[in-house]
């Protein structure tokens, strides 16, 4: 039988073979992130999880922080998924909380909600759990000292491969490309097509703010291609998938395409659905907004009925947001009207999230200036 067809993807991404159900829904911004621990006990020195969530037990949905099972529920609606992918941290560290979500999705959506997993840890009997549950997929991590032929060390992942088709889940493996590494993956490669394995995931190895010194001190450099991908992570990871004579599926995901294609297409949708009708999209997955800022202790309902007034708008076209203590409006509104305001006016750019990550301001009058005068100092 002949090796499954190679297929080039957007962003340096290729498979050789087809995409999981899971990866395809990624692809098109229709899954729903679940961080639901930034708990592990493996310590990968390349991790790139932020400092604000690596080893903090805390849950998010998208960025979302959980407080409640709401929120999850809300922020799936938010961006109209089809699945959820359960991530950390480690969820096998917090086996009884993952096993709920997963629950509590596929009660809420239904069996088609697809649910996938990420984990290092190789134990089955918490994986069988979670597949009674209704999880559909899942993607070990194997550490990279253990990549070879899955003997010795390397059992108990193997073991795991092994059953899961008893469970009636999908199984699969995925890892970071390390440059160095080539011989090691080469032979992990062809363990994994003895084991009946229904996928690999190459993931390019890149810089973060948390692993940069250690990817640093372990020799690596930033590649000359644009980003902040490992040099040689690219390179190696297309070479395995384009010579791969091997009948496993094997897909090489990019760093630029996790942030230019499955993050931009996942903040379509949410500005799509979430967005207020006066907010103008860029076309990055940002929008624009005019902002007015009250002084603390100011009075938001006086102050939005005054901007109001003063540019002409109606009931749907401002917003008085109180958890961060503004008015919303146009662009076009407020750059007409902010040398007749007193409080500060800006035109912003930020995320449709539901931290609203912001990506930068435009002081818009004096009073503007003046606060972002104060603030520098």
């Amino acid at each position: 039988m002949p090796p499954p067809r190679l297929t080039l993807l957007p962003m340096a991404s290729a498979t050789r073979g087809p995409l999981t159900p899971a990866c395809a829904q990624c692809a098109e911004g229709r899954k729903m992130v679940l961080f639901v621990t930034g708990l592990c006990r493996f310590r990968c020195f390349y991790c790139p999880v932020s400092e604000r969530r690596n080893q903090i037990d805390r849950t998010y949905a998208n960025e979302r922080l959980v407080l409640s099972d709401q929120d999850v529920l809300d922020e799936a609606r938010a961006i109209g998924a089809a699945g959820t992918g359960i991530t950390g941290g480690d969820p096998l560290g917090v086996i009884d909380r993952t096993t709920h979500y997963v629950e509590l999705l596929k009660r809420e959506f239904g069996t088609e909600h697809n649910i996938h997993l990420y984990t290092h840890e190789p134990n089955g009997e918490k994986l069988e759990r979670l597949a009674r549950a209704g999880l559909d997929e899942f993607r070990l991590h194997i550490p990279h000292y253990l990549w070879g032929p899955l003997s010795s060390g390397g059992g108990a992942y193997r073991a795991v491969l092994e059953s899961a088709p008893d469970w009636g889940v999908r199984r699969g493996v995925e890892i970071p490309v390390l440059p160095e590494k080539e011989r090691e993956l080469r032979r992990l490669l062809k363990a994994l097509e003895g084991i009946g394995v229904d996928f690999v995931n190459l993931n390019e190895l890149e810089f973060s703010e948390t692993n940069e010194t250690k990817l640093h001190q372990w020799g690596y450099g930033l590649t000359q291609k644009g980003g902040w991908g490992v040099s040689g992570s690219r390179e190696l990871a297309e070479r395995l998938v384009r010579e791969s004579r091997l009948k496993v599926p094997i897909h090489y995901c990019s760093s630029a395409f996790k942030d230019g294609v499955q993050l931009k297409r996942r903040l379509e949708r949410r500005l799509e659905r979430t967005a207020p009708p006066y907010a103008v999209p860029t076309g990055d997955g940002t929008l624009l907004l005019g902002i007015v800022e009250p002084p603390n202790g100011g009075d938001l309902d006086a102050t939005g009925s005054a901007v109001a007034r003063i540019a002409g708008l109606g009931v749907d076209g401002y917003r008085v947001d109180r958890v961060r203590r503004r008015i919303e409006l146009s662009p076009r509104a407020v750059r007409r009207v902010a040398r007749r305001l007193a409080f500060p006016a800006y035109l912003v750019e930020e995320y449709p999230t539901a931290d609203a990550l912001e990506v930068e301001r435009e002081p818009l009058n004096s009073a503007a200036r003046a606060a972002a005068a104060v603030g520098g100092v």
